[in-house]
């Protein structure tokens, strides 16, 4: 059985050994460790994948020992994660088809290692796109009226299929803290790198119009307070006088769709550590 743990505690010495001990001690293999202190906070940070292969192996008798010997003396926030069964990921959707087309075809090639139990949007403008992939596509309609009915739906629907995490590939809604408490640090959205600059409807004329020489894509998780969640990935390109403004749409799609593709990947290899509202990346 493969196992991925994930740790966060005050730094003190010994961790590292106290750790990969008890492993041994249960006749587990170390397969991959990362580590990272931050030495402004005292914080310590551990990813440690581990292959254990004895038939008689009990997830439920590792972690109540690790707990008792290892996570109570040192303070840990931990949390153990199996290779199987594979992450439900849903996918809400509004009109803009970029991210959607990328991720699908990237779970259909088994890039992305996820079960997908359906996708939600607020339109039925993808439908034909959940079709073609032959995925069951759910058309919730928002309205200030109908927003708390929505939610309701929304919510039904990921608790009967078991939904881990949600991904935002451009749903053009606010998701409320209801949804929001429901699945903390596992709603990942995506959007343009200008904000808090050029915020509005049309952001890439915007910053046609200031002459920007850099664009970019984020990728984060989502709060309460709009856009500002600890981030996961980033990139950016050059862009010059010579593009128009189609062209820095164009390479805005083209960033944000690899940029949530990376940021999905991350979070579903469990490489993601959220502290204070930033973000650990393991390597």
């Amino acid at each position: 059985m493969k196992t991925t743990i994930l740790i966060h505690c005050t730094d003190r010495s010994g961790i590292i050994n106290a750790v990969t001990g008890y492993i041994h001690r249960k006749e587990g293999n170390v397969i991959y460790l990362d580590q990272h202190v931050d030495k402004e906070a005292n914080v310590f940070f551990m990813r440690l994948e581990s292959d254990f292969e004895k038939e008689d192996f009990s997830i439920q008798d590792f972690e109540n020992g690790f707990q008792t010997e290892l996570a109570d003396s040192y303070g840990m926030e931990w949390s153990i994660h199996q290779a199987v069964p594979k992450p439900k990921m849903a996918l809400f959707v509004s009109k803009y088809n970029h991210c959607l087309y990328d991720l699908l075809s990237r779970y259909h090639s088994g890039e992305l290692e996820v079960e997908i139990p359906f996708i939600i949007s607020n339109h039925n403008d993808l439908r034909p796109i959940a079709e073609q992939f032959d995925l069951p596509y759910h058309h919730i309609p928002v309205t200030k009226d109908s927003k708390k009915e929505a939610e309701n739906k929304q919510l039904e629907l990921l608790k009967v299929n078991g939904v881990d995490f949600i991904v935002l590939a451009r749903y053009m809604q606010i998701v409320s803290p209801r949804i929001i408490d429901e699945y903390p640090n596992k709603i990942i959205n995506i959007h343009h790198s200008f904000l808090p600059a050029f915020a509005g409807a049309k952001p890439y004329h915007a910053a046609f119009e200031r002459g920007v020489k850099i664009i970019g894509a984020t990728s984060h998780y989502v709060t309460e307070e709009l856009d500002a969640g600890p981030i996961i990935e980033q990139d950016v390109t050059a862009v010059s006088h010579t593009h128009s403004i189609k062209d820095f749409i164009a390479k805005g799609r083209d960033l944000e769709k690899i940029v949530l593709a990376r940021a999905v990947k991350l979070h579903v290899r469990r490489k993601t550590m959220v502290y204070n509202n930033k973000t650990v990346i393991f390597s």
